[in-house]
Protein backbone atom coordinates (compact mmCIF):
# COMPACT_ATOMS: atom_id res chain seq x y z
CA UNK A 1 0.00 0.00 0.00
CA UNK A 2 1.44 3.46 -0.57
CA UNK A 3 2.44 5.79 1.64
CA UNK A 4 2.92 9.15 2.30
CA UNK A 5 5.01 11.22 3.50
CA UNK A 6 3.18 11.38 6.59
CA UNK A 7 3.66 7.75 6.86
CA UNK A 8 -0.49 7.47 6.82
CA UNK A 9 -1.87 5.12 4.15
CA UNK A 10 -3.48 6.79 0.89
CA UNK A 11 -5.57 4.19 -0.62
CA UNK A 12 -7.74 1.25 1.36
CA UNK A 13 -8.11 3.68 4.50
CA UNK A 14 -11.97 3.38 5.34
CA UNK A 15 -13.63 6.85 4.67
CA UNK A 16 -16.96 7.16 5.88
CA UNK A 17 -19.32 8.13 3.07
CA UNK A 18 -22.00 10.42 3.14
CA UNK A 19 -24.51 7.51 2.30
CA UNK A 20 -22.95 5.29 5.00
CA UNK A 21 -23.26 7.86 7.68
CA UNK A 22 -26.71 8.15 6.31
CA UNK A 23 -27.64 4.74 6.72
CA UNK A 24 -25.95 4.32 9.94
CA UNK A 25 -28.23 7.16 11.19
CA UNK A 26 -31.13 5.63 9.63
CA UNK A 27 -30.55 2.55 11.42
CA UNK A 28 -29.77 3.79 14.70
CA UNK A 29 -33.26 5.80 13.95
CA UNK A 30 -35.09 2.84 13.54
CA UNK A 31 -33.19 0.94 16.04
CA UNK A 32 -34.15 3.53 18.93
CA UNK A 33 -37.21 4.33 18.09
CA UNK A 34 -38.58 1.02 17.89
CA UNK A 35 -36.94 0.57 21.70
CA UNK A 36 -38.99 3.76 22.74
CA UNK A 37 -42.47 2.12 21.05
CA UNK A 38 -41.73 -1.38 23.43
CA UNK A 39 -40.79 0.74 26.48
CA UNK A 40 -43.48 3.57 26.16
CA UNK A 41 -46.29 1.86 24.12
CA UNK A 42 -47.63 3.70 20.85
CA UNK A 43 -49.74 6.50 22.80
CA UNK A 44 -47.79 9.25 20.87
CA UNK A 45 -48.05 11.98 23.62
CA UNK A 46 -45.19 9.46 24.47
CA UNK A 47 -43.21 11.34 21.88
CA UNK A 48 -42.91 15.12 22.93
CA UNK A 49 -40.33 12.99 25.80
CA UNK A 50 -39.71 10.29 23.50
CA UNK A 51 -38.19 12.26 20.55
CA UNK A 52 -35.26 14.08 22.34
CA UNK A 53 -34.25 10.85 24.17
CA UNK A 54 -34.23 9.23 20.45
CA UNK A 55 -32.29 11.85 19.15
CA UNK A 56 -30.00 11.79 22.26
CA UNK A 57 -29.30 8.03 21.80
CA UNK A 58 -28.74 8.21 18.06
CA UNK A 59 -25.55 11.16 19.05
CA UNK A 60 -24.43 8.83 21.75
CA UNK A 61 -24.27 5.63 20.02
CA UNK A 62 -22.23 7.80 16.58
CA UNK A 63 -19.99 9.48 19.06
CA UNK A 64 -19.41 6.17 21.07
CA UNK A 65 -18.68 4.00 17.87
CA UNK A 66 -16.54 6.49 16.73
CA UNK A 67 -13.80 5.31 18.13
CA UNK A 68 -12.42 8.78 19.39
CA UNK A 69 -14.54 10.06 21.88
CA UNK A 70 -13.90 13.18 23.67
CA UNK A 71 -14.11 13.15 27.11
CA UNK A 72 -16.41 15.24 28.75
CA UNK A 73 -14.91 16.04 32.39
CA UNK A 74 -17.09 13.67 34.36
CA UNK A 75 -15.72 12.06 37.37
CA UNK A 76 -16.14 8.63 38.50
CA UNK A 77 -17.14 8.65 41.67
CA UNK A 78 -19.29 11.80 41.71
CA UNK A 79 -20.82 9.35 39.37
CA UNK A 80 -21.01 6.62 41.51
CA UNK A 81 -22.88 9.17 44.07
CA UNK A 82 -25.00 10.23 41.16
CA UNK A 83 -26.95 7.31 40.19
CA UNK A 84 -28.55 6.22 43.24
CA UNK A 85 -29.73 10.09 44.18
CA UNK A 86 -31.19 10.10 39.93
CA UNK A 87 -32.87 7.03 41.12
CA UNK A 88 -33.82 7.40 44.22
CA UNK A 89 -35.29 10.86 43.00
CA UNK A 90 -37.15 9.36 40.08
CA UNK A 91 -39.03 6.99 42.81
CA UNK A 92 -39.65 9.56 45.12
CA UNK A 93 -40.65 12.20 42.41
CA UNK A 94 -43.24 9.11 41.15
CA UNK A 95 -45.10 8.44 44.44
CA UNK A 96 -44.97 12.31 44.96
CA UNK A 97 -47.41 12.80 41.83
CA UNK A 98 -49.36 9.50 42.15
CA UNK A 99 -49.86 10.45 46.37
CA UNK A 100 -50.98 14.01 45.14
CA UNK A 101 -53.84 12.78 42.48
CA UNK A 102 -55.28 9.69 44.16
CA UNK A 103 -56.03 11.59 47.41
CA UNK A 104 -59.57 12.42 47.39
CA UNK A 105 -58.92 16.08 47.80
CA UNK A 106 -55.90 16.90 45.48
CA UNK A 107 -53.12 18.79 47.19
CA UNK A 108 -51.54 20.94 44.54
CA UNK A 109 -50.57 25.04 44.58
CA UNK A 110 -49.21 24.83 40.90
CA UNK A 111 -47.35 27.72 39.89
CA UNK A 112 -43.93 28.70 39.49
CA UNK A 113 -40.50 29.49 41.36
CA UNK A 114 -37.20 30.72 40.04
CA UNK A 115 -33.68 29.80 40.48
CA UNK A 116 -30.39 31.03 39.14
CA UNK A 117 -28.17 28.03 38.71
CA UNK A 118 -24.40 28.53 39.51
CA UNK A 119 -23.07 25.73 36.88
CA UNK A 120 -20.30 27.06 34.76
CA UNK A 121 -19.74 23.63 32.33
CA UNK A 122 -22.73 23.72 29.71
CA UNK A 123 -22.96 19.87 29.83
CA UNK A 124 -23.32 20.62 33.35
CA UNK A 125 -25.72 23.35 33.26
CA UNK A 126 -28.06 21.01 30.56
CA UNK A 127 -27.94 18.03 33.10
CA UNK A 128 -28.86 20.15 35.77
CA UNK A 129 -32.34 21.56 33.95
CA UNK A 130 -33.40 18.29 33.06
CA UNK A 131 -32.86 16.53 35.84
CA UNK A 132 -34.58 19.11 38.21
CA UNK A 133 -38.24 17.08 36.81
CA UNK A 134 -36.85 14.43 39.03
CA UNK A 135 -37.51 16.61 42.65
CA UNK A 136 -41.04 15.54 43.32
CA UNK A 137 -43.98 17.77 42.11
CA UNK A 138 -41.08 19.84 39.97
CA UNK A 139 -40.43 20.36 35.82
CA UNK A 140 -37.90 22.87 34.30
CA UNK A 141 -40.60 25.28 32.36
CA UNK A 142 -37.66 27.77 30.85
CA UNK A 143 -34.42 28.92 30.92
CA UNK A 144 -34.41 33.03 30.36
CA UNK A 145 -31.05 35.38 30.36
CA UNK A 146 -29.77 32.73 33.24
CA UNK A 147 -32.81 31.95 35.04
CA UNK A 148 -34.43 28.91 35.17
CA UNK A 149 -38.39 28.63 35.73
CA UNK A 150 -39.45 25.60 37.51
CA UNK A 151 -43.11 24.95 37.84
CA UNK A 152 -44.04 22.92 41.06
CA UNK A 153 -46.98 21.36 41.87
CA UNK A 154 -47.31 23.28 45.06
CA UNK A 155 -45.53 26.85 45.48
CA UNK A 156 -45.76 26.66 49.17
CA UNK A 157 -42.96 24.77 49.64
CA UNK A 158 -39.77 26.58 48.77
CA UNK A 159 -37.41 24.05 45.92
CA UNK A 160 -34.32 25.99 46.74
CA UNK A 161 -32.12 23.96 49.17
CA UNK A 162 -33.52 20.42 47.11
CA UNK A 163 -32.36 22.34 43.94
CA UNK A 164 -29.20 23.51 45.48
CA UNK A 165 -28.34 20.20 46.16
CA UNK A 166 -29.22 18.82 42.85
CA UNK A 167 -26.85 21.63 41.35
CA UNK A 168 -24.08 20.39 43.97
CA UNK A 169 -24.37 16.77 43.05
CA UNK A 170 -23.76 17.69 39.09
CA UNK A 171 -21.35 20.36 39.52
CA UNK A 172 -19.10 17.34 41.42
CA UNK A 173 -20.09 15.23 38.61
CA UNK A 174 -18.06 17.80 36.18
CA UNK A 175 -15.65 18.97 38.75
CA UNK A 176 -17.54 22.14 39.95
CA UNK A 177 -17.55 22.97 43.85
CA UNK A 178 -20.16 24.84 44.65
CA UNK A 179 -21.00 25.81 48.55
CA UNK A 180 -24.34 25.70 50.25
CA UNK A 181 -25.76 29.21 50.37
CA UNK A 182 -28.31 29.36 52.79
CA UNK A 183 -31.48 31.32 52.14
Amino acid sequence: MPVSASNQPTQGAHRPTLSHAISQIFTRAILFAGLWLVIAGSDPASWIIGLPTVLLAILSSLWLSSGRPRPLGLRLTALLRFLPFFAFESVRGGIDVAARVLRPKVKINPGFQRYQPRLDHPAARVLFLDSISLLPGTLSADLRDGIIEVHALDVTSDLTPELQRLERLIGRLFGEKLEEVRV
